[in-house]
């Protein structure tokens, strides 16, 4: 048991500091994300694996049905393959085919559901789903090692580490819809139960299972080939197979439309942080611990590729850091008194963010004690912050922009590259885009997405108003700043709410955005394929749901060492 630390000693980081988009866009998953989380209470709660259903035919088509039954509920993936001519296969969210379809659904369905959801699913956005429907989603093949790994395992081989590293997953999520989406259940229909509470668990409930039917789908298409000659894949390399994913500008505006959502995503991962710094001393145990998700981290770090150039610096510096947290513990071996917080403070000046970030994600791991149970402050009732305090009076709304929004303050919004960018909302898809202000005609379009320039402007505004007249009657007069002083109250009340840099700057890049909000689930291997969309790997290294009464997997997302039986 660790020793209860003294939080008076280390305060959680300055919102100034941990709201930087070059800092979030650095954020490495943890044991606060959302697919951590879930393992963990499907471990602690037994829950029981079962696939009732497996009728794909020789061609790679057909359904299938896994499901997982806990203390009170049973949830059930239903799976369809099928032949997607190599034309039609594309990952862009305007595609209509695609090579597998999922329904995440509530219970276990019956032969009506399946024919119903036969009939839908594949459609996606085309068909129709019921509130027994958790989620929809859909994926495509990483054909080349696909096809690659179906030969292999058909001629009774296994495929080599190096080729499964270079990609990491046999498919990849184009989306996965939850939330009322399509007609699926709303949110708040499942939030009361206990295995929802968490943020997005549907979902990465769904993910969890589409791995597994991926695995075996291709074990399947391998013996179809090979017959007698064809062998299953051994469960280590099985296991270092994630499941791909391509997400674009469509994430990115979550977190400003979610600010309290988002500070208790942040301040959850910033208290147990200051949890750790405040240790008096390290247990043995956790030193030990230490050192070996360290280790494993190196290897994690070392199966992560990229061909985009921001991506590759970020890397380099990241392994440099690690060299000098190596060279760093040689010479500090954690005995002494403080001795987490004295690591961090000297990795504040020491290391580059990506690797100030993947710190804390490694000081998490032998802590659990300390941090798991932040996990249940992650969700949020965000009607709370609705409702405008009129009673407030301008002089107290004028502290609070200066204190979150001085840097807006600061900034020169008639320079054409404070406002370069535009987001606005596509009329055939309905899905976030970003416009270049300058070069297109899309500001008559713009989404307040924007909260630096819209508070430099309610300041501007009300910067001669009398300290003591209260907001609700400046209001009256100036209604266009109510979504404005809204979000500075609520920014008031939740200090990570709000993202303290120009979301529509030139130089503003959405994949900081997106990777702030993967890491929360649990992504690793960011890949950038622009500045607006990435590549991801979800699950990688997980056990499967077969396995998850007989593994150890603490740690899951770093690989084990040699040797190890984790």
């Amino acid at each position: 048991m660790d020793p209860q630390p003294d939080t008076s000693r280390v305060a959680p980081r300055d919102p100034a500091t941990v709201m930087r988009l070059a800092r979030m866009g650095s954020f490495h998953q943890s044991r606060l994300s959302f697919m951590r989380v879930l393992l963990r209470r499907l471990k602690a709660e037994n829950w029981r694996f079962d696939r009732p259903a497996f009728q794909i035919d020789d061609s790679g088509v057909g359904h299938a049905i896994y499901r997982l039954t806990g203390p009170t509920r049973a949830y059930s993936l239903v799976a369809f393959a099928h032949d997607l001519p190599p034309e039609q296969r594309s990952d862009r969210v305007i595609a209509t085919a695609w090579d597998a379809t999922f329904a995440l659904f509530d219970g276990t369905p019956t032969k009506a559901d399946i024919d119903r959801l036969s009939r839908n699913i594949p459609k996606q956005e085309a068909g129709r789903v019921r509130a027994t429907e958790l989620s929809v989603s859909r994926a495509n093949r990483s054909v080349r090692l696909f096809d690659h790994v179906i030969q292999c395992l058909a001629q009774g081989k296994q495929p080599k580490d190096a080729d499964v590293d270079a990609v990491g997953y046999l498919m990849r999520t184009t989306a996965v819809y939850g939330s009322g989406k399509l007609g699926a259940a709303d949110r708040e229909s499942i939030a009361d139960r206990p295995e929802f509470a968490a943020p997005f668990q549907a979902e990465m409930l769904s993910v969890f299972l589409i791995r597994g039917f991926v695995l075996d789908l291709v074990e399947h298409l391998a013996r179809v080939k090979g017959g007698d000659r064809a062998v299953a894949l051994d469960p280590a390399l099985r296991r270092r197979f994630g499941i791909g994913n391509s997400t674009g500008l469509g994430m990115a505006p979550f977190l400003l439309n979610h600010p309290i959502l988002l500070n208790n995503w942040i301040a959850a991962r910033e208290i147990g942080l200051a949890r750790i710094r405040s240790l008096p001393t390290a247990q043995p145990q956790n030193i030990a611990a230490f050192h070996d998700i360290r280790a494993r981290a190196r290897q994690h770090i070392a199966r992560w590729h990229s061909e985009h150039p921001v991506q590759q610096q970020k890397l380099a510096a990241l392994n440099a850091d690690l060299d000098q947290l190596d060279a760093y513990l040689t010479l500090h071996d954690l005995s002494d008194q403080n001795p987490w917080n004295r690591l961090w403070v000297w990795a504040e000046t020491a290391l580059s963010l990506e690797g100030q970030e993947l710190l804390v994600s490694l000081l998490f791991e032998p802590h659990g004690t300390l941090v798991d149970d932040l996990a249940a402050t992650m969700s949020a009732d965000e009607t709370e912050g609705f409702r405008i305090d009129g009673g407030m009076s301008i002089a107290r709304l004028r502290e609070i922009l200066h204190d979150i929004y001085g840097w807006a303050l600061e900034t020169d919004w008639a320079a054409p590259e404070a406002q370069a960018l535009v987001w606005y909302t596509s009329e055939e898809k309905l899905e976030p885009r970003l416009g270049n202000r300058h070069e297109e005609p899309v500001a008559l379009y713009e989404q307040p997405l924007c909260p630096g320039r819209d508070a430099a402007a309610l300041y501007n505004d009300i910067s001669d108003e009398p300290g003591d007249a209260p907001v609700a009657a400046v209001l009256l007069r100036l209604p266009q700043h109510r979504h404005t002083v809204r979000r500075a109250q609520i920014a008031a009340r939740y200090p990570y709410a709000e993202i303290r840099d120009n979301t529509i700057a030139a130089d503003m890049l959405p994949i900081d955005l997106l990777r702030t909000k993967l890491s929360f689930f649990g992504a690793c291997h960011f890949d950038p394929r622009s500045d607006r969309w990435v590549r991801i790997n979800m699950f990688r290294n997980a056990p499967f749901p077969d396995e998850l009464e007989t593994l150890d997997f603490a740690g899951w997302t770093y690989p084990p060492l040699a040797g190890s039986v984790k």
